[in-house]
């Protein structure tokens, strides 16, 4: 009879634990990994994208930058002279 009837063994070699144990750390690394792009990409939905709308003029989006602080007035007015031609 064998040992596995018995309750000695599983019948599965080391082998065998080595490509469960990976399986399940793989299973469970895809699980976590895609939990955490659901979660980035739903916050990401929510917020401003920064991206500014396609009906505003790019004096618009200049103003808008200098009020951000991400451009300051020196920059603002070279900027908006290079816009109008001048």
């Amino acid at each position: 009879m064998s040992d596995v009837m018995y309750g000695y063994g599983t019948g599965m070699t080391g082998w065998g634990f080595i490509a469960m144990a990976i399986a399940q750390l793989i299973f469970w690394s895809l699980l976590l990994v895609g939990m955490a792009f659901l979660v980035r990409s739903l916050v990401r939905s929510h917020r401003d994208p920064g991206i500014p709308p396609a009906h505003q003029t790019p004096q618009q989006v200049l103003a808008e930058r200098l009020a951000r602080g991400e451009i300051d007035e020196e920059e603002y007015q070279r900027r908006l002279r290079a816009l109008r031609g001048s």
